[in-house]
């Protein structure tokens, strides 16, 4: 718990913010219970401060997206929890073919923008449930595209407070992994290089992409997306479906009948129930096909009560 001390130094300019404050409402799963304190800050001024006080007091404190890939446990978060909006949800055009997205900002919104202004080279990304801070921070793609492709410069806060960039191949962009997979660097900004193109070809791209989203998976329903990374060799989705595994449910949660790679929420479904169904899922696998399956989405928050 925080106390009414610190409580009061949180009132900083530019934050918004919300205690006990239950992270269901913040994650695409509908899933978690509450955090100590979710703030939203505006701009880089508030997110230094916030951040300098959270250290300055020993509150632990943790950065999230829009909560597209993300698991928050049954017992909450301790601290401060951390969603850019205000400045970081700004998307501008910085030269004929280069766009700057702010952290927060979602990839709908960027990939709108881009078509807006007749650029193409984004539209694989339409459709990711996700900001653009948390795509480059796990090389999100989808349809034969990657951020990888497409991000040139990122902008992000280091540990001691200091706005850094780094440009190319110093993303060490991999297979739903960069850099800051392995740092404790916020993101801030990213530049996306695109191209011109036909604004009608890249709507009709746009909706050809939605189209099979919406054929292959359960959008009608909460969840975090792929729950597996993919392995090497192998489509998670099939394995899991060879090995009987479709419709399994713990609980409230359950794997999608109409895409394996899929768990949904079924409606009061809990983390524990999300982590029961996946152990399950591994196990299974691991047995039947020799292949160890590895998380994708990620798991925040108080460890669960066993």
């Amino acid at each position: 718990m925080l106390s009414n001390e610190f409580k009061e130094k949180l009132n900083i300019e530019n934050v918004k913010l919300y205690f006990d404050e239950p992270m269901s409402l913040h994650t695409s799963f509908r899933i978690g219970g509450n955090a100590d304190c979710f703030c939203e800050v505006m701009n880089i001024d508030a997110l230094r401060k916030i951040i300098s006080l959270c250290k300055e007091e020993g509150v632990p404190f943790q950065m999230i997206g829009l909560g597209s890939n993300l698991l928050v446990s049954d017992e909450g978060v301790e601290g401060v929890v951390i969603k850019l909006d205000g400045d970081f949800d700004e998307v501008t055009l910085v030269s004929d073919a280069t766009i700057r997205c702010g952290a927060g900002a979602s990839l709908a919104k960027a990939c709108l923008f881009a078509k807006n202004n007749g650029l193409g080279g984004a539209e694989f990304a339409w459709g990711i449930p996700g900001s653009v801070g948390g795509a480059v921070y796990m090389n999100a793609g989808a349809y034969g595209g990657e951020i990888k492709d497409i991000a040139v410069v990122t902008r992000y806060l280091d540990e001691e407070g200091s706005i850094c960039e780094i440009k190319g191949e110093e993303h060490c962009f991999s297979y739903r992994h960069s850099v800051f997979s392995d740092k404790n660097w916020i993101i801030l900004e990213v530049d996306l290089a695109l191209f011109p193109k036909n604004k009608n070809d890249i709507f009709y791209l746009m909706t050809d992409t939605m189209e099979k989203r919406k054929a292959k998976q359960p959008l009608n329903k909460p969840s975090a997306g792929s729950v597996f990374k993919r392995p090497e060799g192998y489509y998670a989705a099939a394995l899991i479906e060879e090995c009987g595994l479709k419709g399994t449910s713990v609980g409230g949660a359950q794997v999608s009948e109409k895409h394996s790679g899929f768990i949904i929420n079924k409606g009061e479904a809990s983390a524990r129930d999300v982590l029961d169904l996946i152990k399950h899922i591994k196990k299974v696998v691991k047995e039947k096909a020799g292949v160890d399956l590895q998380c994708e989405i990620k798991f925040i928050g108080k460890k669960q009560q066993d």
